[in-house]
């Protein structure tokens, strides 16, 4: 019987739906007639697979010794699981709460997390995707400390009211058997010891249990006879307890600063009380007090001294001071400093069983952002190299770019180069943590991912198969002078802090040119090159972007002027026909406005540049009469034509970086042709200079849900009236109405009456009547917008983009923009660029270089590109450029363009193959090529091309060259796309789009289907709306927190290996041997006493808990979920080859066990027989 299949129903309905809204023109025949299209919503599923970088907010850590496997738990509830490197696994409690603690079931595949909601969870590590089995939720006690036995099921569980549960793991049900506060402690005891800090065994006798309380109290309780053994009193608060191995002391750490070792059988007063980091007075009196010491650890070791390792306890005198971590060996005592806060560490041993001498050879320590993990066994202590990617966040990450299918000697060419850049003093040996085992994944393509940093570095990424490895560092600082003091800071910094960071960057693969923007208004291009070298002079552009209104747009108060407008005539010349390629003398007086000053100052001493990528040309621009330059919002290079595009606010600029020349800077109202039906009106100038755009972060409400309707970057819609009276009675209605909401909204309303009293006298009174309207709408669904309204007024596009604040995690807005709120939404900027071989104007017939310029209000324009001859030629003459006017116009800002030919195929831009600009002229002419010829030119009346634009709103296809509209698609009416590509899948293309709704859509080509909506990921924070990206073959990956990059795949053959392409956290592994007793100790008792846990808390003995005491909830990865979730040949084979390893690892033990007992008892049988032997004839009196 066939299956029916939902999907080819609903592809019928939107390939209809799609058709009827997107008709042909007349004369030009149907789309679909020509092309036939492979993708359908089959080849489309969105999951999750992979999450790199360090752990955001980390709060508690756990280590298994025989596996080998780290855990580290967070302050929002994930769980981040590391093995050897490229095992790596992300999963995520539900309820978002912070993990207190974490205690691996050593060698069984599973893991139990406390939350701070008070509730316990048991993990299972032995799938691939991690899930919870049992889950046990606490209602009238507070969970603060839990302790699990090595190889014991039952879990203890310490609570803030000072009493201590059982748990069963194995079945995740509360024991009967209960330790109350008031039994532990002395009767005499007038107050609550506060709660349990401190829960463990004694290594040599596990019915023994040691329970340390805050308030300074240490008791032994004896688990069998329900009573407490010893109790240990000190003056100040404990923070944590260890034990010697031998179970005869134990050492308190606590909050003055203090380390007490106690004997068990010596409660009355501690054997040895000492301060390590306190000064000692010569007068005998008690050390002054130190900072707490909040955990200590004491390992022991057969050939040396034992080990004694603390975090924190540095004396109060040592203000400023970083986190320490203090090893105390012998007599020895070393501080190694932190970079960050200590979170926890752990000392890494060699046996897991904690009644034999530990052998620490390493410690693990958790910082607030690193890991860092320390060689013990290496004088002085050198730490391991990380081979994990957990320096993403190094410096804030400012934009981020991804690309699959990358030329395949570009990987090995960036390690070559970046290997030469790693640190020394590392030590030798192999990293410790080194379980698990990497996916069998079949997908073999290179990708790369570059992300640009805060304090001007970018950082290349291998991120094929699924791992993450750093390849190479560019410092783009390099390039400026750097301010020595805040003194010397210059006063033309447009940016408070990070005036490098990295804004945008454009990076050609195959030719491996890049370009990047910064936030100070500059360009930096760079080439590859193999070979170091000296520049003793950066080569240096300085561009005059002047605002389109001129000097009537003064923000100087008084500004009454009308606006100067360019002629259209002169569109086609740059506003400054020469500039010099040295920084030109500028005013920069107290007295005057700055003018021709750059924002940073180019190095002018010579530049040592490494292999790699080094500096071609850098491109500043200027301050104009006392206005800073706008930031850069786009950015394009083309190695073919040897050109790089740049545009903001004001225009854009077209830079020949070959000849180190300007070859047009013009206005963004300059590219429309005369009679141009798109063509802009000038707006009024402002009157008086308005504050810049407020910092607009996640907790500010920067918008309203009117404004889900328009890009954040479209022209100012907003209707104005020439009747003062009438706007003004508006305006105080609005102001009226707004004190019945909250104080978000009601700035909201203040930002609206600035923007209506600013505005243009341009609009009818039935415009005005039109607004209110919408305004009255807008107020009914103010809540239920709120968030994506924060986000699209927050969203960079035209004149102020959020930089990255190292301080807070937030994104604030440049106080560079001399713009007032009202130009930022009225004011046309380029939003992208996109080079091609098209035809330039309607219904040409040669195919010539373009370059496609789009707007922040949805205007398509075409710029001609006329290129000289190559070789020397192309060196000498310039390059032609003229404007051809508006193509087409779309609602909202474009994002993306992209070029498809006769067949559907997608017309990637022209490059040039690399060449090292550094080697000898023979090998340069070996590698170069030159430009590809144009493709055969269009027949008279036929189209041969089509363009797919995409904007915030809409998307279209046009043909080419009769400009004529062959399909439209509505991409969303209520919100808005953040990110657009064009991409390829399953060997067709079609676009990807992320709105800021939360969904993630994709359109076929060139008909514009809907493939694939679904709700993703609401937008919640702007990092993930700068960081956003998709790449080709269905991936895609964003920032989801300061330190961690998220990447996910919308591809359905993807989804289906991601099983087999995961890696495997569990590996069958033998536990290693207990310490051996020896005959005397096995006969006399001397050696560890066990414990039959079972007897003692089992319910037969124990009883039933009460059950409003805790719920217990079964979690979705018991083994029938498991089996369910599994799939796939190689899951049931790597299941069944697990199952025979572990019974025939039970079999082994056994046989051992087996023999063991076999040569004790022939001992036995040999040792009486010579006692026998040895008094048989002897009297009574003799013995």
């Amino acid at each position: 019987m066939k299956k029916f299949n939902i999907r080819k129903v609903l592809d019928g309905l939107t390939a209809a739906s799609s058709s009827s809204s997107a008709t042909a023109q007349p004369g030009t025949p149907r789309e679909n007639d020509v092309i036939q299209e492979t993708l359908q919503s089959e080849h489309f599923q969105l999951c999750k697979t992979v999450r790199h970088g360090f752990p955001y907010q980390p709060s508690s850590m756990a280590f298994d010794p025989v596996q080998k496997i780290l855990a580290v738990g967070t302050q929002t509830g994930a769980l981040r699981l590391f093995g050897r490197a490229g095992v790596e696994c992300y999963c995520q409690h539900e309820s978002g709460a912070a993990v207190i603690q974490l205690q691996f079931l050593i060698n069984e595949g599973a893991l139990v997390s406390a939350l701070a909601d008070d509730s316990i969870h048991l993990w299972n590590l032995r799938q691939k995707i991690p899930a919870i089995l049992h889950s046990l939720k606490f209602n009238r006690e507070r969970i603060t400390y839990c302790h699990l036995p090595f190889q014991s099921k039952w879990l203890y569980i310490g609570t803030e009211r000072g009493n201590i549960h059982i748990v069963n793991v194995e079945s995740f049900t509360l024991s009967g058997y209960v330790i109350m506060w008031n039994k532990a402690i002395e009767l005499s005891t007038k107050t609550h010891p506060g709660p349990v800090v401190h829960i463990s065994d004694n290594p040599m006798d596990e019915g023994k249990l040691l329970i340390g309380f805050e308030c300074g109290v240490v008791v032994l309780w004896d688990l069998k006879c329900k009573k407490a053994d010893y109790r240990y009193n000190y003056d100040e608060a404990i923070h944590s307890v260890a034990w010697h191995h031998e179970g005869k002391q134990f050492v308190c750490s606590h909050s003055d600063g203090t380390l007490t070792t106690w004997n068990i059988r010596a409660p009355a007063k501690a054997a040895q009380i000492i301060t390590p980091h306190g000064k000692q007075p010569k007068d005998g009196k008690k050390p002054e007090p130190c900072k707490p010491i909040l955990k200590v650890e004491y390992k022991t070791t057969r050939a040396g001294d034992p080990f004694m390792v603390l975090s924190g306890g540095l004396s109060y005198d040592t203000v400023g001071r970083r986190a320490c971590l203090t090893v105390m060996h012998g007599k020895s005592t070393a501080v190694l400093e932190m970079d960050y806060p200590i979170v926890d560490f752990l000392t890494l041993c060699e046996t897991p069983y904690p009644n034999d001498f530990q052998e620490p050879y390493a410690v693990v320590v958790l910082l607030e952002k690193d890991l860092v993990v320390i060689d013990l066994g290496q004088i002085g202590y050198p730490i391991f190299e990380n081979p994990y990617p957990l320096t993403i966040h190094e410096s804030p990450v400012t934009c981020c770019e991804y690309f699959v299918d990358c030329p395949a000697e570009l990987i090995p060419a960036l390690y070559s180069v970046g290997s030469r850049q790693k640190r020394q003093g590392y030590s030798k040996k192999e990293w410790p943590i080194s379980g698990g085992n990497w996916g069998q994944g079949t997908q073999s393509y290179p990708e790369i991912i570059i992300t640009g940093h805060a304090d001007g570095s970018i950082k290349f990424w291998d991120a094929s198969a699924l791992m993450l490895q750093v390849l190479y560092k560019l410092k783009t600082a390099k390039v400026f002078e750097r301010a020595r003091s805040k003194d010397e800071k210059a006063n033309t910094d447009i940016v408070e802090e990070d005036p490098f960071a990295i804004q945008t960057l454009s990076w050609c693969p195959e030719s491996r040119m890049l370009c990047v923007a910064g936030v100070s208004a500059h360009v930096i291009i760079y080439r590859f090159s193999k070979q170091e070298i000296t520049t003793e002079v950066v080569q240096l552009l300085e561009v005059r972007m002047q605002s389109e209104f001129g000097e009537g747009d003064s923000p100087d108060p008084g500004g009454d002027q009308t606006p100067t407008l360019p002629t259209p005539g002169a569109s086609s010349s740059p506003q400054e026909s020469e500039l010099p390629s040295q920084p030109s003398t500028g005013s920069n007086s107290s007295d005057g406005p700055r003018d021709n000053i750059p924002c940073l100052q180019v190095r002018s001493s010579p530049l040592k540049q490494s292999p790699g990528y080094q500096v071609e040309l850098v491109i500043q621009l200027v301050w104009v009469s006392g206005e800073p330059p706008q930031q850069i919002t786009s950015l394009a290079i083309n190695s073919s034509y040897g050109l790089v595009v740049f545009g903001n606010s004001n225009g854009l600029a077209v830079v020949d970086y070959l000849q180190k020349t300007l070859l047009l800077n013009m206005g963004t109202s300059e590219l429309y042709s005369p009679s141009d039906p798109y063509q802009r009106q000038p707006r009024s100038p402002r009157k008086a200079r308005q504050p810049s755009g407020a910092t607009c972060d996640s907790n500010d409400g920067c918008n309203t849900s009117e404004d889900r309707c328009k890009s954040p970057t479209s022209g100012s819609t907003s209707p104005c009236n020439s009747d003062d009276e009438r706007k003004q009675k508006f305006i105080e209605k609005v102001k009226f109405k707004s004190r019945r909401f909250s104080k978000t909204v009601a700035n909201d309303f203040a930002k609206m009456s600035r923007k209506i009293s600013s505005s243009g006298e341009q609009k009818s009174d039935l415009a005005i009547h039109r607004w209110r309207s919408f305004t009255s709408k807008r107020v009914c669904c103010m809540n239920e917008g709120k968030a994506a309204a924060r986000m699209k007024e927050a969203f960079y596009r035209t004149n102020s983009v959020p930089i990255y604040n190292t301080k807070d995690n937030s994104f604030t807005r440049s106080r560079s923009s001399s713009v007032t709120s009202i130009d930022r939404e009225s004011r046309e900027a380029i939003s992208s660029f996109h080079f091609c071989e098209s035809f330039p104007k309607k219904n040409d017939n040669l195919m010539s270089p373009c370059l496609l310029v789009g707007t922040t209000q949805g205007t398509v324009m075409m710029v001609a590109l006329s290129l000289p001859p190559g070789g020397d030629q192309r060196l000498q003459q310039p390059v032609g450029i003229s404007s051809c006017g508006t193509m087409v116009e779309l609602k909202g800002g474009i994002l993306t363009m992209a070029l498809l030919d006769a067949a559907g195929a997608l017309l990637p831009p022209s490059y040039e193959p690399w060449y090292d600009p550094n080697a000898s002229d023979e090998e340069k002419e070996k590698s170069r090529r030159r430009r590809p010829a144009s493709p055969p030119s269009s027949q008279e009346g036929q189209d041969s091309q089509f363009a797919v634009l995409c904007s915030e709103k809409q998307a279209k296809v046009v043909a080419m060259p009769s400009q004529t509209r062959i399909y439209k698609h509505n991409i969303t009416e209520t919100s808005f796309v953040l990110r657009a590509d064009v991409v390829q899948i399953a060997g067709a293309n079609c676009i990807a789009c992320f709105c800021a709704n939360g969904h993630i859509m994709t359109l076929s080509l060139p008909s514009l289907r809907p493939l694939l909506d679904v709700n993703y990921l609401p937008l919640t924070d702007m990092r993930i709306a700068r960081t956003f990206c998709f790449s080709n073959l269905g991936q895609a990956l964003y920032l989801t927190s300061p330190t961690e990059i998220q990447r996910i795949t919308y591809s359905q053959e993807t989804c289906d290996n991601r099983q087999e392409m995961l890696s495997e956290l569990f590996t069958p592994v033998e536990t290693p041997e207990a310490p051996n007793r020896g005959f005397f100790k096995g006969l006399f008792g001397g050696g560890a006493q066990s414990l039959d846990r079972e007897d003692l808390f089992g319910e037969t003995v124990a009883g039933k808990a009460s059950r409003s005491l805790a719920q217990h909830i079964p979690g979705p990865g018991g083994m029938e979920g498991m089996k369910g979730a599994a799939s796939g040949v190689v899951g049931d084979l790597a299941r069944a080859r697990i199952a025979l390893d572990e019974r025939g690892q039970k079999l082994g033990e056994l046989e051992d066990r087996t023999a063991a007992m076999m040569a004790s008892a022939e001992s036995f049988s040999k040792h009486a027989h010579d006692m026998m032997l040895k008094y048989k004839d002897k009297k009574w009196y003799q013995l």
